[in-house]
């Protein structure tokens, strides 16, 4: 399989490798990112499309119920950008 753009990124540039990986191990080390994944997972497994390549995904509605939906649509949500900051 080819590298990801991203991954040709990081493979050219192993300065800003080192600043994400750092990053990605400080974020994953937060208690509440990981309660927020273990629950995603576990409901994920229940509904039975956890590993078994359906592109479904387990999301978190406005009124805090999880959901089954395709993973392009959850993840698209944030914005082109990750998290959208709208202000008023």
């Amino acid at each position: 399989m080819a590298k990801s753009k991203t991954q040709q990124y990081y493979d050219k540039n192993p300065d800003a490798k080192k600043r994400k990986l750092a990053y990605d191990a400080l974020y994953n080390k937060d208690p509440k990112q990981r309660k927020y994944r273990s629950e995603l997972n576990k409901a994920n497994r229940k509904a039975g499309t956890y590993g078994n390549g359906d592109d479904m995904d387990m999301s978190h509605t406005k009124s805090g119920k999880l959901v089954k939906e395709h993973k392009s649509k959850n993840r698209a949500r944030q914005g082109a950008n990750g998290k959208s900051t709208k202000k008023a």
